[in-house]
């Protein structure tokens, strides 16, 4: 691979990464006005805004770097509690991420600098942001060693000198410092090659008496503002010599502060203890973190309880060796190179059609191995049969394996509806909640892509028709704000997801009312609720007395019900009044390979997928002319699957009945043989025979036949309709 492919993966991996972490950020900042203690999140949502500045910069993305810098800047402030979380500055960074979204998308067509209407965009962001950056930007530094030189220098400096680039050094030599030869104040004239010395301040605290004063004896202390571009570690040497014997501070100026987390920031992820990462951006010497190493052993040895577990941070501060912003920012890098050395241990990303590639490799082997045992059954060999038997064992657990790699929880999609509903509940001026359920149901990542669109209609429909004004709300005794529900679980092998709201409910009269206007049904019609709940889901049909913005005109609910059919799924509708509605889906955890039933009528063979199956039995000779039977006291409607695909073979003496459930409603299928269990691989039938009712696609089996696969969702559906045919119109009428 040659540079230029290098740079190219490498710049596809940041947007994906970038992705990543602005939903990260986006589903950050939407639960940050509910957190209690938001100090994590926090931290995580700068974390992400810093490391695609960070990596923006390696690219020379230097419009994305100025953007994310004054969100960073912002994101900054709120982690040093300057700002407060509010609505307001939600509303402010959202957008933020939206905007950084775009300009990644462009990185990603191949636009390496912002078009004019992103930098239009930029602009009226960044004048959003100054709000939150119009008080005093200065960081405190934490350290009461440079709030007392602000005290004593008040007077003679004015109060400015640290604050304009000057550190600050407080000097106390050892008593025995004249003794060893040593003079401090030749230490002081030593600074002046460094810099400039812009005040001292002679320190005369533990100068005795007169009379019991000893010439020899060091009793001075020094405050010395140095005007440097030294680094911390060279200002340290000058003083090499009298380390041992003296107490010597030495504090960075606040305008540092910000280069030194920066620093930080910029720090490659190969240091995970804390005292490495200090040392490495250059804010503490070895000779400081020795000795505050060997104070704290001290401590703990001595059995000072209130201090011996005091972390090595904290102690760097009181100590005044640290500003508190540097070490929440190394603390900060701390645990992002913990996460990033985490996910590197647990996660590789694959790209989705190597994935695909290798689900359809397994199908086939699945089909290949179905092969190899049948006619390892007709040899009658019993070496050959354990061994094929052996080879389908395993190739079970592989298809396992392969199918769980493209599970995903849900909650990821979940995650994204929490925008949506605040977005939209200030657009219809109502107060609304999101709660999700169920976020670490897994499901196939294929069923995942395909579900977005068909819940982003419930969710909007939910929020527009169902949910009540707050002052709505209030009169009818409810609490102002509304609530939407997003839960998901498994259930017979398939995954429910439910769009659930507290609001008025459906109005079944007017639905009804409708209905008969566009003679959808008859005046004679006996519908239960149910029934007429699912008359939402005909084409063009709307009740909304206005149309707005998010519904009205009758498209969407039908596009619903396509989509989720066309994942071989069911939806219908729960709803009381004034109590709220539910909409619940029903799908197939994959949409690949599933195990299989095979049963077969006349020459013809057929698939139920086995989670679908519950028993199976003989059919009662009594009930071979009955279009039902009596199942230890319920009653079993039949289907017919003879009848219902017009197979003219000869019936047999004797035939089965496949009990089969979908949610609530159960069926018999009566079929004339019973082929037994069976590993499926789903292949579609093509548009050709799209028209076709109760089939959920085709498999090859090992013989080399195609067997068509049935939907039991959709055979049930169809069984109802007829059922109730009698109470529609005829198409002459309607």
């Amino acid at each position: 691979m040659n540079f230029e492919e290098e740079m190219k993966a490498a710049l596809d991996t940041f947007v994906i990464e970038s992705g990543e972490l602005l939903q990260d950020m986006e589903d950050g900042l939407l639960g940050l006005e509910h957190d209690e203690n938001p100090v994590d999140a926090i931290g995580a949502i700068f974390r992400a805004a810093h490391t695609i500045k960070g990596s923006s910069g390696l690219f020379g993305l230097d419009h994305i770097v100025l953007f994310t810098h004054v969100v960073e800047s912002v994101l900054d402030r709120l982690r040093n509690e300057e700002i407060i979380v509010s609505s307001d500055l939600i509303a402010t960074l959202l957008p933020c991420c939206d905007h950084l979204s775009s300009l990644i998308n462009g990185v990603a067509a191949g636009v390496m600098q912002a078009t004019s209407d992103q930098s239009i965009t930029g602009a009226q962001l960044h004048i959003r942001l100054r709000r939150f950056l119009s008080a005093s930007d200065e960081i405190s530094s934490g350290s009461a060693l440079a709030e007392r030189y602000a005290e004593t220098t008040s007077d003679s400096v004015g109060g400015e000198a640290i604050d304009s680039g000057n550190w600050y050094l407080s000097l106390r030599f050892g008593a025995e410092c004249l003794r060893n030869g040593m003079d401090p104040l030749s230490f002081i004239r030593y600074l002046s090659t460094l810099g400039d010395v812009i005040n001292l301040i002679t320190i005369t605290d533990t100068l005795p008496r007169i009379e019991s004063m000893d010439a020899e004896t060091c009793y001075l202390g020094f405050e010395v503002i140095l005007k440097s571009n030294a680094t911390k570690e060279a200002i340290e040497n000058v003083f090499e010599f009298v380390r041992e014997d003296s107490v010597i501070r030495i504090v960075p100026p606040n305008s540092k502060i910000d280069e030194y987390i920066d620093i930080i920031n910029a720090l490659p992820d190969d240091h995970e203890l804390l005292g490495e990462i200090l040392i490495k951006s250059g804010v503490l010497t070895k000779n400081e973190l020795e000795a505050c190493l060997l104070l704290q052993e001290q401590r703990r040895s001595s059995g000072e309880h209130q201090d011996h577990s005091v972390p090595i941070g904290e102690i760097l501060v009181r100590q005044e060796m640290l500003q508190e912003p540097i070490l929440t920012a190394a603390l900060n890098k701390q645990q992002q190179v913990k996460d990033t050395k985490a996910r590197e241990k647990q996660n590789i990303r694959v790209d989705a059609e190597r994935l695909d590639k290798l689900i359809n490799l397994v199908g086939e082997l699945v089909i290949a191995g179905a092969g190899t045992n049948l006619r390892a059954s007709k040899s009658h060999d019993i070496a050959l049969l354990e061994s094929t038997s052996e080879v389908m064992r395993l190739v079970e657990e592989v298809r396992d394996s392969a199918l769980q790699l493209r599970m995903v929880p849900i909650g990821s999609t979940f995650s994204r509806f929490q925008r949506v509903v605040r977005d939209v509940s200030i657009e219809l001026g109502k107060d609304i909640v999101l709660e999700i359920s169920g976020g670490d149901t897994e499901v196939d990542k294929s069923v995942v892509d395909k579900i977005g669109d068909p819940l982003m209609h419930l969710v909007r429909n939910s929020m527009d028709h169902g949910i009540e004004t707050p002052a709505t709300r209030i009169a009818l005794g409810k609490p102002a704000q509304g609530t939407l529900f997003l839960n998901a679980y498994h259930e017979s092998g398939s995954i429910v997801i439910e769009v659930g709201d507290d609001g008025g409910g459906l109005n079944r009269d007017k639905i009804l009312a409708k209905a008969l206007e566009r003679g959808l049904v008859s005046a004679s019609a006996n519908l239960n609720d149910k029934e007429i709940y699912a008359l939402i889901f005909e084409a063009g049909f709307s009740t909304a007395d206005q149309i707005s913005n998010l519904s009205g005109r009758g498209v969407g609910m039908d596009v619903v019900k396509r989509n989720v059919t066309s994942l071989r799924g069911t939806i219908e509708i729960d709803s009381q009044a004034g109590a709220g509605t539910t909409m619940r889906i029903r799908m197939p955890l994959t949409l690949a390979i599933i195990d299989g039933f095979l049963v077969g009528v006349g020459t013809s063979s057929f698939v139920v997928p086995l989670d679908n199956v519950i028993e199976c039995l003989e059919l009662p000779r009594e009930c071979e002319d009955c279009d039902f039977m009596d199942l230890r006291g319920e009653v079993l409607p039949f289907i017919r699957i003879r009848n219902l695909f017009n197979i003219e073979d000869d019936v047999p003496r004797r035939q089965n009945v496949v009990v089969v459930g979908y949610g609530e409603n159960k069926a018999g299928l009566v079929v004339d043989v019973l082929l037994g269990e069976f590993q499926t691989v789903i292949k579609p039938l093509g548009k050709l025979f799209v028209h076709l009712q109760g089939i959920g696609g085709s498999t090859i089996l090992g013989s080399g036949e195609v067997a068509l696969i049935l939907s039991i969702s959709a055979m049930l559906q169809q069984y109802t309709k007829k059922a109730q045919q009698q109470y529609l119109p005829s198409p002459a009428t309607g």
